[in-house]
This record gives structure tokens, C-alpha cells and sequence, in this order.
């Protein structure tokens, strides 16, 4: 193992690393939920990620994305594969650039474990949890994060045992109300700690 999952080990314990280690995760779209979700998974030891975005970074990613100003005009999930490997170099992540329809859905994220739902349409985001919801063992939306102020808005819903969705469920991109860092990464560390406490609870370890 490597330095990182030997740190881990002394927080989590082997077991409960293990379960972490196994679990597979799907992260539709990178931009700034999915992007620092993955990162925040990945400090807590996942590795065995699928990222899938068809879109590149652009200077106005970088007020509140995981990417830096040389990557812009980089795909977004080549980027953050690249970023995510300069905090765990040996991890089996899969980086898929192209577009989420409501044909590759399933193929796409039905074989992961948990699911984290990171996309910018209102269109997007119902397609996809119609699809998962049920073939997945947890899925994890978000809906409400622009903005700033009033931190305790950005809330974890339990829909149901499979289903958790993030935000404050009001606050979409709009006339003063714009994607800024805080209130992303607030939503993004509140998907991932979700998908934590789900895999402890859920997966079963398999040692890698």
C-alpha cells in the first residue's frame, strides 16, 4: 500500500479501509461538484473511480473546479485524472470523455457501487437518476448549491436508503446567484462524506 492508504489505515483501520479500497464509484460530470468530490474520495481512499464528462476546462472553471490554468482546454476528465494521480499515483481510474444520454446511462454506471450525480442540467440530472435509481447501490444527487451565505441550507436529504440528494434544493445558477467555491465545495465534501458512510456501511471488503 501506498503512504497515503498506510496514514489511512491508522485513522480507519484495515477493515474499514478495505470496504474503501473495493468500492466502485461513478462520478457523472466533472466540473465543480464531480471534480472536488473525486478529490475528496480519493484523500479518503477510493480508487477505483469512473469519471465521465465530454467537456474541457475553461478559465471560468477555475474560480471553484479541481484544475489548474495550464490545463484549460484540457478534457476535464483527463485533467482531473491527472490531478487526481498527484494525490495517489497508483490508482485504476477510469477516465471516459464523452456525453451522458439517456441511451449510455446504464452502461456507463450500472456495475458501480455508488453513484454521485454531478451534473449541471436540470434535464440531465432527472434523466439520470430515472435511469440508476434502484440498479445502483446508492446514488447521490445534488440540486441547490449557487451562491453564498446561509451554509446550513446545503443539506443531505435521505430519499430513501439508495438515494441521498445535497443542496438546499433553491439556489440554482442564475442573476446573483452565481457557482462560486465555497457553496460547490460545501455540496461536493457533502456528497463524498455520503458515499463514505455508505460504503463502510454497505460494501464488503475485499483486500486489493
Amino acid at each position: 500500500m501506498s503512504r497515503l492508504s498506510d496514514a489511512l489505515a491508522a485513522y480507519l483501520g484495515p477493515v474499514a479501509l478495505a470496504r474503501i479500497r473495493t468500492a466502485r464509484v461513478g462520478i457523472a460530470g466533472a466540473g465543480g461538484l464531480g471534480s472536488n468530490c473525486a478529490q475528496l474520495l480519493v484523500r479518503s481512499g477510493f480508487r477505483h473511480l469512473r469519471l465521465v464528462d465530454f467537456d474541457v476546462v475553461e478559465p471560468a472553471n477555475l474560480n471553484r473546479q479541481f484544475y489548474f490554468a495550464a490545463q484549460v482546454g484540457t478534457k476535464k476528465v483527463a485533467a482531473l485524472r491527472e490531478n487526481l494521480l498527484a494525490i495517489e499515483p497508483d490508482l485504476p481510474i477510469e477516465a471516459v470523455a464523452g456525453r451522458i444520454t439517456a441511451e449510455n446511462v446504464r452502461d456507463l454506471f450500472a456495475d458501480r457501487d455508488v453513484v454521485v450525480e454531478a451534473l449541471d442540467e436540470a434535464g440531465a440530472k432527472v434523466m439520470l437518476v430515472e435511469a440508476l435509481l434502484g440498479r445502483v447501490g446508492c446514488l447521490v444527487a445534488a440540486s441547490g448549491i449557487a451562491g453564498w451565505g446561509d451554509a446550513d441550507a446545503v443539506t443531505v436529504r435521505r430519499i430513501r436508503d439508495d438515494f441521498y440528494l445535497v443542496g438546499d434544493l433553491v439556489a440554482a445558477v442564475g442573476p446573483g446567484r452565481p457557482p462560486l467555491a465555497p457553496r460547490v465545495n460545501l455540496a461536493a465534501a457533502k456528497q463524498a462524506d455520503v458515499v463514505l458512510d455508505w460504503v463502510l456501511k454497505n460494501v464488503k471488503e475485499e483486500y486489493d
